[in-house]
Protein backbone atom coordinates (compact mmCIF):
# COMPACT_ATOMS: atom_id res chain seq x y z
CA UNK A 1 0.00 0.00 0.00
CA UNK A 2 2.82 2.20 1.42
CA UNK A 3 4.78 1.87 -2.39
CA UNK A 4 1.57 2.14 -4.50
CA UNK A 5 0.96 5.83 -2.94
CA UNK A 6 5.07 6.23 -3.50
CA UNK A 7 4.72 5.77 -6.88
CA UNK A 8 1.20 7.77 -7.07
CA UNK A 9 3.14 10.78 -5.38
CA UNK A 10 5.88 10.52 -7.71
CA UNK A 11 3.67 10.69 -10.63
CA UNK A 12 1.74 13.72 -9.71
CA UNK A 13 4.80 15.18 -8.64
CA UNK A 14 6.55 14.38 -12.36
CA UNK A 15 3.55 15.71 -14.21
CA UNK A 16 3.01 18.88 -11.95
CA UNK A 17 7.61 19.34 -13.12
CA UNK A 18 6.05 18.49 -16.74
CA UNK A 19 3.33 21.15 -16.13
CA UNK A 20 5.94 24.08 -14.69
CA UNK A 21 7.88 23.58 -17.48
CA UNK A 22 5.55 24.12 -20.14
CA UNK A 23 4.05 26.71 -18.05
CA UNK A 24 7.45 28.54 -17.90
CA UNK A 25 8.46 27.97 -21.79
CA UNK A 26 4.79 29.49 -22.52
CA UNK A 27 5.54 32.50 -20.43
CA UNK A 28 9.04 32.88 -22.04
CA UNK A 29 9.65 35.75 -24.30
CA UNK A 30 9.87 34.17 -27.53
CA UNK A 31 12.32 36.58 -29.20
CA UNK A 32 15.35 35.27 -26.76
CA UNK A 33 15.54 31.63 -27.21
CA UNK A 34 18.67 31.33 -24.14
CA UNK A 35 15.10 32.26 -22.13
CA UNK A 36 13.16 29.85 -23.40
CA UNK A 37 15.84 26.75 -22.95
CA UNK A 38 16.69 28.18 -19.28
CA UNK A 39 20.56 29.06 -20.36
CA UNK A 40 22.71 32.27 -19.77
CA UNK A 41 23.97 33.64 -22.83
CA UNK A 42 27.18 32.73 -24.59
CA UNK A 43 26.91 29.28 -23.80
CA UNK A 44 28.51 26.55 -25.83
CA UNK A 45 26.69 24.05 -28.33
CA UNK A 46 26.72 21.10 -26.26
CA UNK A 47 25.36 22.84 -23.48
CA UNK A 48 22.42 23.98 -25.93
CA UNK A 49 22.36 20.43 -27.01
CA UNK A 50 22.07 18.69 -24.05
CA UNK A 51 19.78 21.34 -22.39
CA UNK A 52 17.18 21.02 -25.22
CA UNK A 53 17.26 17.07 -24.79
CA UNK A 54 16.83 16.98 -21.47
CA UNK A 55 13.76 19.38 -21.37
CA UNK A 56 12.30 17.98 -25.04
CA UNK A 57 12.24 14.96 -23.21
CA UNK A 58 10.25 16.30 -19.91
CA UNK A 59 7.59 17.98 -21.39
CA UNK A 60 6.93 15.64 -25.01
CA UNK A 61 3.71 15.71 -26.19
CA UNK A 62 3.54 12.10 -25.71
CA UNK A 63 4.85 11.84 -22.10
CA UNK A 64 2.03 14.14 -20.82
CA UNK A 65 -1.84 14.69 -21.13
CA UNK A 66 -1.35 18.31 -20.88
CA UNK A 67 -2.87 20.53 -23.58
CA UNK A 68 -0.49 22.94 -24.17
CA UNK A 69 2.59 20.91 -24.79
CA UNK A 70 2.76 20.62 -28.41
CA UNK A 71 2.85 24.32 -28.82
CA UNK A 72 5.50 24.41 -25.58
CA UNK A 73 7.55 21.27 -27.56
CA UNK A 74 7.66 23.90 -30.57
CA UNK A 75 9.02 26.76 -29.29
CA UNK A 76 11.68 24.30 -27.87
CA UNK A 77 12.88 23.07 -30.74
CA UNK A 78 12.62 26.62 -32.51
CA UNK A 79 14.64 27.92 -29.68
CA UNK A 80 17.65 24.77 -30.31
CA UNK A 81 17.41 25.45 -33.99
CA UNK A 82 18.01 29.20 -33.70
CA UNK A 83 20.72 28.91 -31.21
CA UNK A 84 22.26 25.89 -33.05
CA UNK A 85 22.44 28.39 -36.05
CA UNK A 86 26.13 30.26 -35.53
CA UNK A 87 25.03 33.19 -37.72
CA UNK A 88 21.47 33.46 -35.52
CA UNK A 89 23.88 32.84 -32.48
CA UNK A 90 25.94 35.77 -32.94
CA UNK A 91 23.46 37.71 -33.82
CA UNK A 92 21.37 37.19 -30.64
CA UNK A 93 24.48 37.57 -28.96
CA UNK A 94 25.49 40.76 -30.34
CA UNK A 95 22.13 41.54 -29.04
CA UNK A 96 21.95 40.38 -25.40
CA UNK A 97 25.60 42.19 -24.83
CA UNK A 98 23.97 45.15 -26.02
CA UNK A 99 21.32 45.13 -23.71
CA UNK A 100 24.12 44.47 -20.59
CA UNK A 101 26.30 47.28 -21.54
CA UNK A 102 22.61 50.03 -21.80
CA UNK A 103 22.24 48.89 -18.43
CA UNK A 104 25.53 48.82 -16.82
CA UNK A 105 26.31 52.27 -18.51
CA UNK A 106 23.05 53.50 -17.29
CA UNK A 107 23.43 52.71 -13.41
CA UNK A 108 27.32 54.16 -13.64
CA UNK A 109 28.66 50.24 -13.00
CA UNK A 110 32.50 49.44 -14.34
CA UNK A 111 32.29 45.77 -15.78
CA UNK A 112 33.55 44.44 -12.57
CA UNK A 113 30.58 45.26 -10.60
CA UNK A 114 29.59 42.76 -7.68
CA UNK A 115 26.11 43.06 -8.45
CA UNK A 116 26.21 41.93 -12.09
CA UNK A 117 25.98 37.92 -11.25
CA UNK A 118 22.83 38.75 -8.78
CA UNK A 119 19.76 37.77 -10.11
CA UNK A 120 18.01 41.29 -9.43
CA UNK A 121 20.15 42.29 -12.45
CA UNK A 122 20.52 39.21 -14.67
CA UNK A 123 16.03 39.57 -14.21
CA UNK A 124 16.93 43.10 -15.29
CA UNK A 125 19.03 42.21 -18.26
CA UNK A 126 16.69 40.08 -19.55
CA UNK A 127 14.00 43.00 -19.51
CA UNK A 128 16.17 45.01 -21.70
CA UNK A 129 17.23 42.48 -23.83
CA UNK A 130 13.63 42.31 -24.56
CA UNK A 131 13.52 45.63 -25.55
CA UNK A 132 16.45 45.46 -27.46
CA UNK A 133 15.35 42.68 -29.58
CA UNK A 134 11.87 43.87 -30.30
CA UNK A 135 13.61 46.79 -31.90
CA UNK A 136 16.28 44.81 -33.94
CA UNK A 137 12.54 42.67 -35.05
CA UNK A 138 11.03 46.01 -35.71
CA UNK A 139 14.12 46.89 -38.15
CA UNK A 140 14.56 43.24 -39.46
CA UNK A 141 10.61 43.78 -40.48
CA UNK A 142 11.08 47.69 -41.86
CA UNK A 143 14.09 46.27 -43.98
CA UNK A 144 11.80 42.87 -45.24
CA UNK A 145 8.83 45.55 -46.08
CA UNK A 146 11.81 48.07 -48.25
CA UNK A 147 12.50 44.88 -49.86
CA UNK A 148 9.38 43.40 -50.81
CA UNK A 149 8.18 46.78 -52.14
CA UNK A 150 11.19 46.85 -54.45
CA UNK A 151 10.87 43.49 -55.39
CA UNK A 152 7.17 44.57 -56.52
CA UNK A 153 8.57 47.38 -58.01
CA UNK A 154 11.38 45.35 -59.82
CA UNK A 155 8.65 42.82 -60.80
CA UNK A 156 6.41 45.92 -62.41
CA UNK A 157 9.33 47.02 -64.44
CA UNK A 158 10.52 43.59 -65.72
CA UNK A 159 6.02 42.62 -66.51
CA UNK A 160 5.81 46.22 -68.05
CA UNK A 161 9.02 45.52 -70.12
CA UNK A 162 7.67 41.97 -70.94
CA UNK A 163 4.81 43.69 -72.40
CA UNK A 164 6.13 46.69 -73.87
CA UNK A 165 8.62 43.82 -75.88
CA UNK A 166 5.16 41.57 -76.77
CA UNK A 167 3.40 45.15 -78.30
CA UNK A 168 6.24 45.38 -80.66
CA UNK A 169 6.90 41.56 -81.75
CA UNK A 170 2.75 41.86 -82.24
CA UNK A 171 2.98 45.23 -84.04
CA UNK A 172 6.20 43.73 -86.03
CA UNK A 173 3.86 40.40 -87.12
CA UNK A 174 1.36 42.94 -88.17
CA UNK A 175 3.64 44.93 -90.13
CA UNK A 176 4.51 41.42 -91.35
CA UNK A 177 1.41 40.34 -92.26
CA UNK A 178 -0.13 42.92 -93.96
CA UNK A 179 3.05 43.57 -96.06
CA UNK A 180 1.44 42.25 -99.49
CA UNK A 181 -1.70 43.93 -98.51
CA UNK A 182 0.36 47.24 -98.67
CA UNK A 183 2.55 46.54 -101.54
CA UNK A 184 -1.15 45.27 -103.75
CA UNK A 185 -2.83 48.88 -102.61
CA UNK A 186 0.35 50.44 -103.67
CA UNK A 187 0.52 48.94 -106.94
CA UNK A 188 -3.28 49.41 -107.47
CA UNK A 189 -2.94 53.15 -106.29
CA UNK A 190 0.00 53.67 -109.08
CA UNK A 191 -1.91 51.79 -111.37
CA UNK A 192 -4.68 53.93 -111.02
CA UNK A 193 -2.69 57.33 -110.87
CA UNK A 194 -0.90 56.73 -114.05
CA UNK A 195 -4.02 56.02 -115.77
CA UNK A 196 -5.53 59.07 -114.74
CA UNK A 197 -2.44 60.95 -115.80
CA UNK A 198 -2.43 59.43 -119.05
CA UNK A 199 -6.64 60.39 -119.43
CA UNK A 200 -5.32 63.94 -118.36
CA UNK A 201 -2.53 64.03 -121.02
CA UNK A 202 -5.04 62.74 -123.69
CA UNK A 203 -7.45 65.31 -122.75
CA UNK A 204 -4.88 68.13 -122.72
CA UNK A 205 -2.97 66.62 -126.26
Amino acid sequence: MADDIDALLARESASLNKDKEINRILACFQLDPYSILDLLPGCPPSDIRAQYRRKSLLIHPDKTTNPDAPEAFNRLKKAEAELMDEKKRVLLDEAIADARKLLIKERGWSTSHPDLTTPEFIASWRERTKAVLVEAELRRRRKAKLAMKEEGREREKEESEIEERKRKRDQQKLWEDTRDDRINNWRNYSKTATKKKKQKTSVLG
